[in-house]
């Protein structure tokens, strides 16, 4: 019976084995860009560890998943990737060409440990956080706060850039991708919009 048992397992990881199964492939990046209509999103990839991810490499688009009990909350776009205030630069990904570029930043004003419920970029009233970036054209600066770093921050830049969307310097949702196949989601997770530890 014991060989009889043995015999079948073995055929059973033979024939698995051959059948060359695909237990998929996770993905995760930070979205830059995301066509409702279309379904489609499109993320920059994430590296390096959790406290200190790094966004790097060309824009990878994935169709949403059909079954839509596999896709979580819809994800925000943004061309911000990265903020450095001590190398004073800003990494994005550039709408027109299509490009993550590390752009030199001035620091003008900053403000460091500043929670989520602080009145400087939440409204106490409204009861709602304060919307950023702020683009002021007239004075060439823009502020941003980055709920991650705990920074909020004005800057000024070159002023080529000032011509780009609103939206570059905001900062997308991080999202978890897993499909089977190349550019086909079968799961979809929105990792800035969902609590892990919410039962």
């Amino acid at each position: 019976m014991k060989a009889l048992s043995g015999g079948i397992i073995g055929i059973v990881i033979l024939a698995l084995a051959i059948s060359g199964c695909n237990f998929g492939k996770v993905d995760q990046g930070r979205t830059v860009k995301y066509d409702k209509e279309k379904k489609v999103v499109t993320i920059i990839r994430e590296t390096g560890d959790e406290k200190n991810p790094k966004y790097e490499g060309p824009p990878v688009s994935y169709k949403m998943p059909d079954d839509p009990d596999e896709i979580g909350p819809e994800p925000k776009e943004g061309g911000r990737l990265n903020l450095d205030v001590a190398k004073q630069q800003i990494t994005i990904f550039n709408p027109e060409s299509q490009k993550v570029e590390t752009i030199p930043i001035t620091i003008i004003d900053k403000k460091e440990n500043v929670e989520r419920e602080n009145p400087l970029v939440f409204d106490t009233a409204e009861k709602k956080p304060k919307k950023f970036p702020i683009v002021d054209k007239e004075r060439k600066t823009i502020t941003i706060y980055s709920s991650r770093q705990k920074l909020l921050v004005t800057f000024s830049l070159p002023q080529e850039y000032f011509n780009l969307p609103p939206s570059t310097w905001d900062s997308g949702d991080v999202v978890r991708i897993y499909y089977k196949e190349e550019g086909k989601a079968s799961r979809f997770m929105n990792v800035t919009k969902t609590d892990i530890y919410k039962k």
